[in-house]
C-alpha cells in the first residue's frame, strides 16, 4: 500500500537542534540503534514479546482492541533501575477518558526488562531528555545527580472489533517532558496515521510510520498528538507500538490520591 505521506526523518546529529527547534523529530530504525549504542538484531529480538500482551481491561469505550504491558525505571545517568511495580496514572487535564484513575496492567516480561539493551534503550532516552531540557544531569563532581523517571508501555491495537484506536483519548498531550513513540510493527492495515501539533500555534504534520523500529520523538510541553484509527485490510490485522515517556521530578501519581474508579 502506498504511503502518501511519509514520516520526515531527522538525520542523527540533528536530533537535538530538531527537538528544540521544531518540538518533534523522527528517526529511522538504524538511527535509534546507532544512537542508542545497540543493533537492529537487539531491537527485533524484542518483536515476538508483542504476541504475549493481556488484554487492556481498562477501556471505557466497551472496546476489546488493545492489549499491553508497562514497567517503570528510573535513569540517572547511564544508570537505569527498575521501580517496582506501580500503577500508571494521568490527571484528567491530559487523559480525559482514562485520567483519575490508578490502571494496573500486566507488567512488561522480566527477560525484557532486564536485558542491557533494553536498559541501553531507556537510559539513551533519558539523556535525549536531559538534552532538550538544557540539564547535562551531573554535579559538580561529575556524578549523576538528576533523576529521569521513565513509563514504558508495549501496546498492540488490533481490528477485533472491526476497527482499532491508538489513541482512544484523541489530540493530547502526557505531561510529561519527553514522549517516545516506537514503531514496532504493522500487519494488515490500513489508518494509523500520525499527527502532531503545536499546542500553542498552528503548525503541525501528518504522516504515518511503516518502518518497524523507527521512532518517534516529542517535546511534549509543546507537541499535542494522535494517531488516527486502523482498520484491516485482511481477516484481522494489527500495530504494535513501544510507547516511552520521560519526566522529572517523579512518576505521575506520586504523591497524588488517585481514584481507581
Amino acid at each position: 500500500m502506498t504511503n502518501p505521506f511519509a514520516p520526515p526523518l531527522t538525520a542523527p546529529d540533528q536530533l537535538l537542534p530538531q527537538l528544540r527547534d521544531q518540538g518533534f523529530a523522527v528517526l529511522d530504525a538504524a538511527s535509534v540503534a546507532a544512537l542508542a549504542g545497540i543493533t537492529l538484531e537487539q531491537l527485533h529480538a524484542w518483536d515476538s514479546d508483542w504476541n504475549d500482551l493481556p488484554p487492556d481491561l481498562y477501556l471505557k469505550d466497551g472496546g476489546r482492541y488493545r492489549r499491553r504491558r508497562h514497567a517503570c525505571f528510573v535513569a540517572r545517568g547511564d544508570q537505569v533501575t527498575q521501580a517496582p511495580h506501580r500503577a500508571h496514572w494521568q490527571p484528567v487535564e491530559y487523559n480525559a477518558l482514562h485520567g483519575g484513575m490508578q490502571r494496573w496492567f500486566e507488567p512488561v516480561l522480566a527477560h525484557t526488562a532486564g536485558q542491557p539493551a533494553w536498559q541501553q534503550l531507556m537510559a539513551w532516552l533519558a539523556r535525549v531528555t536531559a538534552g532538550l531540557k538544557g540539564d547535562d544531569g551531573h554535579g559538580a563532581a561529575g556524578q549523576a545527580t538528576t533523576p529521569w523517571y521513565l513509563e514504558a508501555h508495549q501496546f498492540r491495537i488490533d481490528t477485533t472489533d472491526g476497527i482499532g484506536r491508538p489513541t482512544p483519548e484523541g489530540a493530547h498531550r502526557d505531561g510529561v517532558d519527553l514522549v517516545a513513540v516506537f514503531l514496532v510493527g504493522r500487519q494488515d492495515i490500513k489508518g494509523g496515521e500520525t499527527r502532531v501539533f503545536e499546542a500553542a500555534g498552528p503548525n503541525g504534520q501528518r504522516f504515518t510510520l511503516t518502518e518497524p523500529w523507527s521512532l518517534l520523538l516529542l517535546d511534549d510541553g509543546r507537541m499535542i498528538h494522535e494517531s488516527t484509527p486502523i482498520q484491516p485490510t485482511a481477516a484481522q490485522g494489527h500495530r504494535d507500538t513501544l510507547v516511552v515517556t520521560c519526566r522529572a521530578g517523579g512518576f505521575q501519581g506520586d504523591g497524588v490520591e488517585a481514584q481507581s474508579t
